[in-house]
């Protein structure tokens, strides 16, 4: 399954690496690719990860985040 988010507050390649490890660090996540100028980040995961939980884990890291497409 491939999720979508939107993900603010991005400044740097810093901010990119914390948002991917936050992302891979969920269970049931099997890749995730983060678009600093695009404010984008896209996550290959298993049907069973909800795509709010995506959301939740980048937001708790610091970057406001929200589902944009399933």
């Amino acid at each position: 399954m491939r999720t979508e988010l939107e993900v603010l507050k991005m400044g740097c390649n810093a901010c990119v690496e914390k948002v991917r490890k936050a992302l891979e660090a969920l269970p049931g996540v099997k890749a995730a690719s983060v678009d600093l100028e695009g404010k984008r980040a896209t996550v290959e995961h298993d049907e069973g990860v909800a795509p709010e939980t995506l959301a939740r884990a980048v937001t708790d890291a610091g970057y406001p985040a929200s589902v944009l497409s399933r």
